[in-house]
């Protein structure tokens, strides 16, 4: 039997397979490698991340009595009281609702979506900064927080450090990353945090 005949008999005896693809908007499909039929679309959820389920509840302090960086999980009622938050910055992703909420608690959204190809700098940042500097003119300690708290709310605490800190990027991300052991942004916007420094 030749090589070429070898290959051909173990395909046969390969199991189908499917794989579910995900787009950049969120919409799902399953594709079959063997079918002539189109893909099949499933339900979206439309979050354009990964969704999250395992807890990661403990912020990281980047800067003390400013800055805390975390994980949707970290935004509870007892960590807003542990760690005095005054202002929660959300990226990506709406803030959980939280039963009896202080009323004096600042919060703000910014839409991103943890894609290489999304502008970082087309306002998020400016957004971002900004809130950060009224929060700390006030004394205010602010949490900033996405889905995982590992690419979208680190690449802007990574671009807060090199703004208003002085820091080089890889001084920056090396600071947050052993706040934070976890962080990673994605390809993309690391390149734009490089550049970023320039």
């Amino acid at each position: 039997m030749s090589f070429l005949q070898e290959i051909q008999q173990k395909r046969k005896s390969l199991q189908r397979s499917t794989t579910i693809v995900t787009t950049t908007t969120g919409e799902r499909y399953v594709e079959s490698k063997n079918s002539t039929l189109p893909p099949i679309k499933l339900e979206s959820n439309k979050y354009g991340f990964i969704v999250d389920t395992k807890p990661d509840t403990e912020p990281a302090c980047i800067i003390e009595n400013l800055l805390y960086l975390g994980s949707q999980d970290a935004v509870s009622l007892e960590n807003i009281n542990k760690f005095k938050f005054t202002h929660i910055l959300s990226i990506g992703i709406e803030m959980p609702i939280i039963e009896n909420m202080n009323d004096n608690l600042h919060t703000k959204f910014l839409p991103c979506l943890d894609l290489p190809e999304t502008d970082l700098f087309a306002g998020l940042m400016q957004d971002a900064f900004t809130y950060i500097k009224d929060a700390k003119v006030t004394n205010g300690i602010v949490l900033v927080h996405c889905n995982a708290g590992v690419s979208r709310s680190a690449s802007v605490v990574i671009a807060y450090l090199i703004k208003h800190c002085q820091m080089k990027f890889d001084d920056a991300y090396a600071y947050v990353k052993g706040k934070r052991a976890c962080v990673q942004p994605n390809s993309g916007f690391l390149k734009q945090l490089k550049k970023f420094c320039e």
